[in-house]
């Protein structure tokens, strides 16, 4: 009897270490949902303004990972590096770039606080460093080991700089201005932790889009972005998924479009109401949706894997596929879907058909975006090396192969005729601007 006791207090110790205190966790708090009223609905706020030159929000100013003008191909520590400077903590954060600054956000784990940081766009400068928050990070066992405490893209609208955390098991809201002055802060709702907190913010007319989808009851929150008041709430799935909320001029009219629960989702982004939903990808993806006129492509994930393609309207689907992008967005362009895989394969397939047109092996694995600039698409794997080759339907071109520190998660940004770029080595993190001598003078001038 004694031995059958030690073997079940054994087995019920091997499952606590597997598992962790997490097992034992109590659920969060329901969140409810919001409606938007005539007295919330918010007016007079000034229209989103960005200039050409800028990359104002994840995935840049289209939204899609494309961006308006070109970039250098090739680089090293010593070939096209305009300046480099040092990033405190760690982060996954994109750049985000607007006039002459350059944002991003990051984290000290062992202090524990939350920061969103100002670079001198022309000289690499520190300008500024804001503590958002302090304490109150997630455990161990619900971060997953790839990930970090300052994931989210910060987005800027011109006047404003709006950054989402994970922070004492709740998602908090922050809008700062260019100068790094809190304006105001709100707490969007409960966040029970699985891997982390992984969403951008997406900006459309008057209101901050936020989602934090997890796995006791996810939403989505359209914030006024002003005042920080929560304008509408809606409830999500249970399920833990990390993609971030886009919006697009889909079937003419605006959409925000989601992927993750095993669904693609479209809102109204002015008041939060369901669209429509269409089953697909995976019960967890990390990319951005993107489109082709009213063709939708969403991929993922975990458990499954699947490339899929919808209509926008909501009618159905249109092709799908075995293959995963569970970290990476996609890029749409010419009627073609370019996609690298976690396994570092890189595709093209036409738009409307899901037809293979190639693939071609890079090496993995793969956890940042491409981004297409001038008939270029980069994409860089997470040990540091940035992969150019051509945006061409006919056969896979690789261009170069472009290696900076030993580590890298952050999808660059393109604009100005230069690229940002955050990397890792060694554990100390560097902010790249790589361009050419006249890049770099086209910026001066401006």
């Amino acid at each position: 009897m004694i031995d059958h006791v030690r073997v079940l207090a054994a087995g019920l110790l091997l499952l606590v270490s597997i598992a962790g205190c997490d097992m034992f966790r109590p659920p969060v708090p329901d969140v409810a949902e919001i409606t938007p009223s005539a007295d919330s609905t918010p007016k007079s706020v000034p229209e989103i303004t960005f200039a050409e030159t800028d990359w104002p929000w994840w995935r840049g100013p289209q939204r899609d990972g494309v961006a308006a003008g070109a970039a250098p191909v090739e680089w090293s520590s010593t070939k096209n590096i305009v300046w480099s400077a040092p990033v405190p903590g760690r982060g996954h954060s994109s750049p985000t770039v607007v006039g002459d600054r350059v944002i991003l956000a990051t984290a000290d784990d062992s202090a524990q606080t939350q920061s969103v940081l100002a670079f001198d766009r022309t000289t690499g400068e520190q300008l500024w460093e804001t503590q958002v928050h302090q304490g109150g990070f997630p455990s161990g066992g619900q971060l997953h080991q790839k990930s970090t405490n300052a994931n989210c893209t910060v987005a800027c609208d011109g006047e404003r700089l709006f950054v989402a955390f994970l922070n004492h098991a709740e998602i908090h809201a922050t809008a700062l201005s260019l100068d790094g002055e809190i304006v105001w802060q709100t707490t969007l709702g409960p966040f029970a932790s699985k891997f982390g907190y992984a969403p951008s913010p997406a900006l459309w007319g008057p209101l901050a889009l936020f989602a934090a989808d997890h796995r006791d009851g996810g939403f989505l929150a359209g914030v006024n972005r002003l005042t920080g008041e929560i304008v509408w709430r809606r409830k999500r799935p249970a399920v833990a998924t990390y993609s971030s909320p886009v919006v697009a001029e889909l079937g003419g009219r605006p959409q925000l479009v989601i992927s993750g629960g095993e669904q693609i989702s479209s809102y109204d982004p002015m008041s939060g109401e369901s669209l429509w939903s269409v089953r697909g990808t995976a019960e967890a993806t990390c990319g951005t949706v993107v489109w082709d006129g009213d063709l939708v492509f969403a991929s993922g994930g975990y458990p499954q894997s699947e490339t899929i393609c919808v209509r926008a309207d909501g009618s159905g689907e249109v092709w799908k596929n075995r293959q995963k992008c569970y970290e990476q967005s996609m890029l749409a362009h010419d009627g073609y879907l370019y996609a690298v895989t976690d396994r570092g394969i890189a595709y093209c397939w036409e738009a409307a058909t899901g037809k293979e047109q190639w693939k071609g092996r890079l090496s993995s694995p793969v956890s940042a975006s491409p981004v297409l600039a001038d008939g270029h698409i980069y994409v860089c794997n997470e040990g540091g090396t940035m992969y150019v080759f051509r945006a061409d339907p006919g056969k896979f071109d690789l261009v170069s192969e472009n290696l900076l520190g030993d580590s890298s998660f952050s999808t660059p940004a393109v604009c100005g005729g230069q690229m940002f770029f955050r990397v890792s080595k060694g554990g100390q993190g560097t902010l790249y601007c790589i361009g050419t001598a006249e890049s770099e003078a086209l910026t001066r001038a401006e």
